[in-house]
């Protein structure tokens, strides 16, 4: 069997669903299925039993779980205390949006206990401009929402999944509602991020549309989190965020509602092509193997 095979089989062990298996490893279903069916018959033996509901492990399927998870917890053991020795000591800079560093603990835990000669620092970003630092060097990755489609930057794992919340004012028809939905962004205006992030990548995050097609109007313009937070404020707009920026801020005259028909947004580790390294790849390492935090 090979180590890819083994990795589909554990994760559809876990999962027990063939779209989210084929989503957290980055493969195709079909993938999933082949590699799946493929070693039924080289063993002989049924795995998972499928029905049109659910996805389940035979007995013989949670034996061959426990056996393999415990091989490949030794491979990645011996090869990271490998890997460790030849990286030596350095510090990978880490860009996020505001207080998501804490919701990836796990993560640069689990990365310092692998290779504990490697620091990870955070560094903040702003959604008007967050790609710059990775283009100068500033940072070495930034974990960013996606889609993120440019040609000089490599998108590793996914890190973390969230919902989205709308920040509205606090004297606001909305705030007594306790959610909103995308279509109450015709009805307000957004606040306008300027010309450094992509438009499709900003619209991924504020549509300039709504579901129904209405217009969604834009402008005051702000570059900072807290730009953004003073501007709700003040009643001059509502504004579409990560779900975490609710967690970490209760600021004064700003209400954070659910956005109920939102997509759950997909944050993925993200780094300069050309700076690509043996650091950045065994921190991606880590983020595949840990799996998405579900925030």
């Amino acid at each position: 069997m090979e180590l890819r095979d083994i990795e589909i089989f554990l994760t559809l062990a876990e999962e027990l669903h063939f779209g989210r298996t084929a989503e957290r490893l980055g493969v195709s279903q079909a993938r999933v299925s082949q590699a799946v069916g493929r070693q039924e018959r080289r063993l002989g033996v049924v795995l998972f039993d499928r029905t049109s509901r659910r996805v389940t492990l035979t007995p013989v399927g949670r034996r061959l779980r426990e056996d393999l998870q415990q091989a490949l917890d030794l491979l990645r053991a011996g090869l990271a205390r490998a890997e460790a020795a030849g990286l030596g000591s350095q510090t990978l800079r880490l860009g996020v949006f505001g207080h998501a560093g804490h919701e990836l603990r796990p993560l640069v835990d689990a990365f310092r206990t692998r290779h504990p000669g490697i620091d990870v620092r955070f560094g903040e970003i702003n959604g008007s401009d967050p790609f710059t630092a990775l283009r100068t060097g500033d940072h070495d990755a930034h974990v960013l929402w996606l889609p993120v489609a440019e040609p000089d930057l490599t998108v590793g794992p996914v890190v973390f999944t969230a919902g989205r919340v709308l920040a509205v004012p606090a004297d606001h028809p909305l705030a007594g509602r306790g959610t909103a939905s995308l279509e109450d962004l015709a009805d307000n205006h957004v606040v306008d991020l300027g010309p450094d992030a992509p438009a499709y990548w900003v619209e991924s995050m504020v549509p300039t549309r709504t579901p129904l097609g209405r217009r969604v109007p834009r402008g005051p313009a702000a570059r900072t989190f807290h730009e953004i937070l003073s501007l709700v404020a003040a009643g001059d707009c509502v504004h579409p965020l990560g779900e975490v920026a609710a967690r970490y801020n209760n600021p004064p005259g700003v209400v954070f509602l659910p956005l109920r028909d939102a997509p759950v947004l997909r944050w993925a580790l993200t780094w300069r092509s050309a700076a690509d390294g043996p650091a950045l790849r065994a921190l991606a390492r880590t983020a595949a193997d840990l799996g998405p935090i579900t925030l």
